[in-house]
């Protein structure tokens, strides 16, 4: 069923953003065979705005969505990524327009590079490791978004107290500068 959100947003200045009521795409990273983090990636269809470009599985929000709500839907939908499958650990409002229309990235892990089913609004989906991503064409919005997205490497001992030992590795850590960080074990 086609939801509320779909269609275009039009600021003042004249420029265009996808959903009525704002945006969102879900970041899922999960552990590659070397434990280093690996990121789903969409390669958009041609006929979608900016097809041929890589980003994140997402799309407009409904009325009544949160952007985690919003972002989980949307990777189910173009990915068959399964809520259930899905650790949200943040979320970053990566795009302001002068309207007030907003695209939220929700960053979030899986316990593994989880299978994927594209629908047509897809014309690949790829588990990229996260140092190759800035290699791909991307999608204008999420290339401006990708560098305070990035993970460092982090470790157990790097963590604020409070947080060390209660989250166990490999998984997306949220750090005090609001940076992100890998904590691969």
């Amino acid at each position: 069923m086609r939801g509320d959100g779909d269609g275009w947003w039009f600021s003042p200045d004249g420029t265009r953003q996808w959903g009525r009521f704002g945006a969102a795409g879900l970041l899922l990273r999960a552990p590659m065979a070397d434990a280093g983090p690996g990121v789903l990636l969409q390669h958009r269809a041609i006929w979608s705005h900016q097809g041929g470009t890589w980003g994140l599985p997402g799309g407009a929000r409904d009325s009544d969505e949160t952007a985690v709500d919003a972002a989980v839907r949307e990777a189910h939908e173009e990915a068959g990524i399964p809520a259930a499958a899905v650790q949200v650990r943040a979320e970053r409002v990566t795009a302001r327009a002068v309207s007030g229309w907003t695209y939220t990235t929700i960053v979030a892990d899986a316990a593994t590079p989880l299978a994927t089913s594209r629908n047509g609004e897809s014309a690949e989906l790829r588990w990229v490791r996260e140092d190759a991503v800035a290699d791909l064409p991307l999608h204008p919005g999420f290339a401006a978004a990708w560098p305070g997205l990035q993970t460092r490497v982090v470790t157990a001992a790097d963590l604020a107290t409070d947080i060390a030992g209660v989250i166990e590795g490999p998984c997306t850590v949220v750090l005090a500068d609001e940076g992100f960080g890998w904590l691969a074990s």
